[in-house]
């Protein structure tokens, strides 16, 4: 009789489960789990397990949370569980003397379709970049990220009204899907991995997605209408887009969660905040006019407006624009740095 598959598993968050949880319910002996070490969090700085700590949890599987991936003690764990597959989806990078143990192999689930999109945030930079699809890359890991030999992808349409959120919901399902079935193709032998060279067209330039920080979130009111509209949603729910607004000595904080698109000429100067009393209104009826009394809210951008739905000002909860307006007035202010 064959031996069956000893699967060392490495993931921390909500995502990496799906994917576990997919193999588990489908009878895969998954030996070992690697996850991140349990870290203080909230107010009484209690340690936090990870979503993937929590599953094994309820499934009475081990789990390893090394400080140190190429220390002698977890190199000696992971011989001990002696896996002939190693499955990674959303960990950090491993060292060779980790990836390279299984005898099968490690390979690394990515949510995108590689080759482009390498790197920490590729649901963020599709969406941001306003393209029409993503989907999901299961790939042997080599030396470098994001760069070894395809196993399988799978393509998932991105539409208008997808955010960060949407996508990620449905790559992780996708995700889940094909890491069985390449679990699958690997148990079997029936695949032939593909370069990922292969997939260039010639002189195409590969796009990355490295890791977004905070700055980087910032909205650039200046671009055009489909760019801040794409920005918005691509950082939804998080890290979250947002911008300054200052009334004379005070700047503060306001995140913008959703917002709609409306693409019109005007004679406006971009990052003016506007009350829009009537959507039926002349686009520059009521420039100048700034204040919290109306039901909506836009703002001016290159070539349009974006109409602001979902906010959230520094301190307080995240709101629909309406409930946000019957506690805050724009009157007097503007946007910070336009």
């Amino acid at each position: 009789m064959e031996e069956k598959l000893r699967i060392i598993f490495f993931g921390t968050p909500e995502f990496a489960v799906s994917s576990l949880d997919m193999l588990v319910k489908n009878g895969y002996h998954v030996v070992g789990i690697v996850t991140a070490p349990d870290k203080p969090a909230g107010r009484g700085l209690d340690l936090k397990l990870s979503a993937v700590k929590e599953y094994a949890h309820s499934r009475n599987l081990p789990v390893l949370q090394p400080e140190n991936l190429k220390s002698e003690e977890f190199l000696a764990q992971m011989r001990d569980l002696n896996p002939t597959l190693g499955i990674v989806v959303a960990f950090r990078k491993l060292p060779q003397a980790v990836w390279g143990l299984p005898a099968l192999g490690t390979f690394n689930l990515h949510a995108s379709l590689l080759p482009h999109y390498r790197g920490a945030a590729p649901i963020n930079w599709a969406i941001i970049n306003g393209e029409k699809e993503s989907g999901v890359t299961t790939f042997f890991l080599n030396e470098e990220i994001d760069t070894g030999k395809i196993i399988f992808r799978a393509k998932e349409n991105i539409s208008e009204e997808d955010n960060a959120g949407s996508l990620y919901e449905r790559l992780m399902k996708d995700g889940a899907d094909l890491v069985l079935k390449t679990v699958r193709a690997i148990e079997s032998g029936t695949y032939t991995p593909e370069e990922q060279a292969s997939l260039l067209k010639p002189n195409e330039k590969i796009k990355l997605a490295p890791k977004i920080f905070k700055e980087d979130c910032r909205i650039n009111w200046k671009k055009k209408t489909e760019e801040v509209y794409d920005f918005v949603r691509g950082l939804s729910p998080y890290p979250a887009a947002w911008t300054e607004i200052k009334k004379e000595n005070e700047i503060v904080s306001l995140k913008v969660f959703k917002c709609a698109k409306e693409i019109v000429a005007h004679n406006s100067e971009t990052g003016v905040i506007i009350e829009d009393i009537s959507s039926a209104a002349r686009p520059d009826d009521q420039i100048g006019r700034v204040g919290g009394s109306g039901k909506a809210v836009k703002i001016s951008v290159k070539n349009g407006f974006i109409r602001l739905q979902e906010v959230q000002l520094a301190g307080r909860k995240k709101m629909n624009i309406e409930e946000f307006l019957r506690g805050f007035s724009f009157d007097g202010w503007k946007i910070s740095g336009s």
